[in-house]
């Protein structure tokens, strides 16, 4: 690990701590030379996903997109920051435990919508209008109903 302040590649490590989740360390170091402090996080890297969207185009898994989507169906909502990023974690540990490198939209979008019908009724069929492109009321009131 080079200081960020004199360069030297040589420095130790003053303390270490896990994060809750226990994905990511973060550590505490002091240069050798210039013995000014600095911090460090270590977390593992994992393979990138490719989302094979409707018209088979392919692209590289995006949380931020995953966020975004999640944030408009749950706008003025009284659900926290917190918990979508909770909701997100569980979409992804799904996705990990599948074991493909390769994940439909349509799959990323069914793991959504089953976890925000627990999380939110309103998110979800806020979710499900844009997900399942209903063409018109009809096709929400059935959703309503089976939602019921």
């Amino acid at each position: 690990m080079r200081c960020p302040y004199c360069g030297n590649g040589e420095d130790r490590v003053v303390d270490s701590r896990e994060s809750r989740e226990g994905n990511v360390i973060r550590r505490r170091r002091e240069c050798t030379r210039c013995e000014r402090r600095f911090t460090s996080y270590e977390k593992i890297e994992s393979l990138p996903f490719q989302v094979v969207k409707r018209d088979e185009r392919r692209e590289p898994y995006d949380r931020e997109k995953l966020m975004r989507g999640l944030q408009v169906a749950t706008r003025k909502r009284p659900i926290s920051q917190d918990a979508l990023e909770a909701l997100a974690d569980s979409i992804e540990a799904a996705m990990h435990d599948s074991g493909a490198r390769e994940i439909s939209s349509q799959q990323i979008g069914a793991l959504v919508m089953a976890r925000l019908r627990e999380l939110d009724p309103v998110a979800y069929v806020r979710f499900a209008s844009v997900y399942r492109r209903f063409e018109d009321v009809d096709a929400f009131v059935k959703e309503l109903h089976r939602l019921k």
